[in-house]
This record gives C-alpha cells, sequence and structure tokens, in this order.
C-alpha cells in the first residue's frame, strides 16, 4: 500500500498569504484547508479585527490553535481570550470566535467515521464555510 503525498505546510506564510486575502474580501477572513482526511481536517483561518465567526454548533472534537494575534472565543455564558501559542479545546456547545486583532488560527476537526459502505468527501475546502 503506498502512502498519500505528504508535503509540509509553511503555516507563517500561508497565514500571512491568508490575511492578505482577507484584506480585500468582502467578509474580511479567508480560510484554506491544510489537511484533509477521512476522520481529521485541519484548516488555517484569517479574521481580520472585528471580525467573527457567528454562532455555531460545534463539531464532535475540536481544538483551535493561535498562530498569530488575538481572538476571543465565546461559548454558553463564558469566554477564553486566546493569543498566539495558545491552544484550546473547543467545548461541545454553541460557540462564536471574534478577532480582537488580525489573527491567523489553525482549526482542527475530527468527523464521525463515514457510515460503511461510503466514501468520505475530502474535497471541500475552508474557503467553502
Amino acid at each position: 500500500m503506498t502512502s498519500p503525498d505528504v508535503s509540509p505546510v509553511d503555516l507563517a506564510a500561508l497565514g500571512t498569504e491568508l490575511l492578505d486575502a482577507a484584506r480585500s474580501a468582502p467578509a474580511r477572513r479567508a480560510a484554506r484547508s491544510v489537511h484533509a482526511g477521512e476522520l481529521l481536517r485541519q484548516t488555517v483561518l484569517a479574521l481580520l479585527d472585528g471580525t467573527a465567526l457567528g454562532e455555531h454548533e460545534s463539531p464532535p472534537e475540536a481544538t483551535l490553535q493561535m498562530l498569530r494575534g488575538r481572538v476571543v472565543l465565546v461559548g454558553d455564558g463564558r469566554e477564553w481570550d486566546l493569543v498566539a501559542g495558545t491552544l484550546i479545546g473547543i467545548p461541545p456547545e454553541r460557540h462564536a470566535v471574534r478577532a480582537i486583532e488580525d489573527s491567523v488560527f489553525l482549526l482542527t476537526v475530527r468527523h464521525e467515521a463515514p457510515a460503511s459502505g461510503t466514501i468520505a468527501d475530502t474535497t471541500r475546502t475552508g474557503a467553502e464555510r
């Protein structure tokens, strides 16, 4: 069995690229998937100061790792102030993310195993969110 092609990703360079893209995007944010496996997806997101990802449901399991800037993760009646270099497990509850300054973070999400006999969809990119 051959293993898939694996190449390193320069997260610092990608973060700069995504912040540049966010500056010209109407939503003031940009994202790119850097790994899309059967059970695990990793996406780098850039949010400009004042931009938010509105409240949404939590996936089965996820982490947010700050690469640059500062965001606030807002959960059920609580908040976490996150800066570059911090990592947090996203609580299993509705939540939102608000950028306090231009920010870049790595979102890692574990998906449920696909049903037996189906093919996992790994073609969706972070830009489709």
